[in-house]
């Protein structure tokens, strides 16, 4: 198991980014504005394993004060998912290693514990969100707008070897039904990160069935 300080020495040695690894990886920000046609999304299939299966909506959670911008508001137009490909961190943690990347701050907009940094199930709110300013996540080649109006959340974990955890799906699914009804985002705008561009995030074993039967 990589430790933190390990993780962070490899990154600013190595300057490249680790395999599978939303930290590492330079997600930049677009400067573009929404207007090319999205590719094709797979989120939302009603089939698993060709049985299909029936949405199964987990009571609402009081939605904290935070979650609502004080100010300007973006107009957020997709959901991007990610994992952290670690199994432990936190916003803070994440956002020292982005800084020293050489980004401005933390590229999500939140990030959502394991118990292992954060909270089992906690979502913290980067500063992005407070700012409402655009991402660093999703960099996709004549797409910039899923960092220029794309909400980036990431989950803490390596989803390539276990599972979120429940508390995880269920902020998770919180959240994105949050960010849904505000900002009108239908669910054929939400995507795992891997269903934009050539990344296994968030690793195969999310279940974005079990997600879409949350919201």
């Amino acid at each position: 198991m990589t430790s933190r300080r390990d993780f962070l020495k490899r990154l600013l040695s190595a300057a490249a980014p680790v395999v599978g690894s939303c930290i590492a990886i330079g997600c930049g920000a677009g400067q573009g504005l929404l207007l090319r046609e999205p590719y094709k999304p797979i989120f939302g299939s009603r089939v698993a394993g060709g049985v299909a299966q029936a949405p199964v909506r987990q009571a609402s959670w009081k939605i904290p004060a935070d979650w609502r911008p004080s100010g300007a508001e973006r107009r957020w137009r997709f959901i991007v998912v990610h994992h952290s490909a670690t199994t432990w961190g936190s916003a803070d943690e994440f956002d020292r290693i982005h800084r020293a990347l050489g980004w401005d701050e933390l590229g999500y907009h939140f990030v959502i514990g394991n118990g292992s940094g954060a909270g089992d199930g906690e979502v913290q709110i980067g500063p992005r969100w407070f700012k409402q300013k655009h991402g660093a996540h999703c960099k996709v080649a004549d797409h910039p707008e899923y960092n220029d109006v794309g909400v980036g959340i990431c989950l803490v974990g390596n989803f390539n070897d276990s599972r979120p955890t429940e508390a995880q799906m269920r902020a998770l699914a919180s959240l994105v039904r949050f960010l849904t009804e505000r900002y009108r985002i239908p669910q054929s705008q939400i995507f795992g990160h891997g269903q934009l561009k050539a990344t296994d995030c968030p690793g195969r074993h999310f279940d974005y069935v079990d997600l879409w039967r949350r919201l």
